[in-house]
């Protein structure tokens, strides 16, 4: 799953006017502290009770002094001064818990999957940005980045499937927009690999498609 040391992904982050990224990278080091709690607890009851965590402490946000670890921190600093709920962001942390919780990740499971987690980063990435950003690119960045990591193979055909559909939109994103436009692009070039192969991160065909997405919004 994505980390905050992706080249394509800073490249996409240095669409936004300078002032936002510090947000959007505060909002994205938050999915990858959960995409890193899952990928390395590898029982379920501990990853419930780490999740809990999350919740817990993303909840108590704003109410006290801002608390020392990095990605809390970040998010009290950066997305919480600038009105985000800590409900919302607490949404995508029950995203995360659908892999856990659902006994099979049937198109249903892999829905509410991309909705709370996918579509939750990219409204609120929009609400940071100052432009509004529909939900459906978010979740279809959030499944095809999911399907690289799955290992059942129908798992990974229905998660891909979705994925497709949702990133299918071609519609020009707005200026103030680019930079989570760029993320989505990243995720459909993924998606146009077989499955499990390992992107070619930051290949001259590659970063050319994100600066015709900088360029045209396209």
């Amino acid at each position: 799953m994505t980390s905050t040391d992706d080249p394509e992904r800073t490249l996409a982050f240095s669409y936004a006017r300078q002032g936002d990224r510090p947000a959007l990278a505060a909002l994205f080091a938050l999915d990858d502290a959960l995409a890193a709690l899952l990928r390395t607890t590898s029982e379920p009851a501990i990853a419930q009770i780490r999740l809990a965590w999350w919740r817990e402490e993303i909840a108590r946000l704003g109410q006290g002094p801002v608390p020392a670890m990095p990605v809390l921190a970040g998010l009290a600093g950066h997305v919480l001064v600038r009105g985000v709920d800590p409900a919302r962001l607490v949404e995508i942390v029950e995203g995360w818990e659908v892999l856990i919780e659902a006994e099979t990740l049937d198109r249903e499971a892999l829905a509410t999957f991309a909705a709370k987690r996918g579509g939750t980063l990219f409204t609120v990435g929009g609400d940071l940005l100052g432009v509004e950003v529909g939900r459906l690119a978010g979740e279809g960045w959030a499944l095809g980045d999911l399907s690289r990591h799955l290992a059942s193979v129908d798992e990974v055909i229905i998660a891909r499937d979705m994925a497709r559909e949702r990133l299918s939109d071609t519609s020009r994103w707005p200026r103030a927009s680019r930079a989570l436009g760029a993320v989505a692009a990243i995720a459909a070039m993924d998606l146009a690999l077989p499955p499990h192969v390992v992107p070619p991160i930051g290949s001259p065909k590659r970063v050319a498609r994100l600066a015709w997405m900088r360029l045209t919004g396209r």
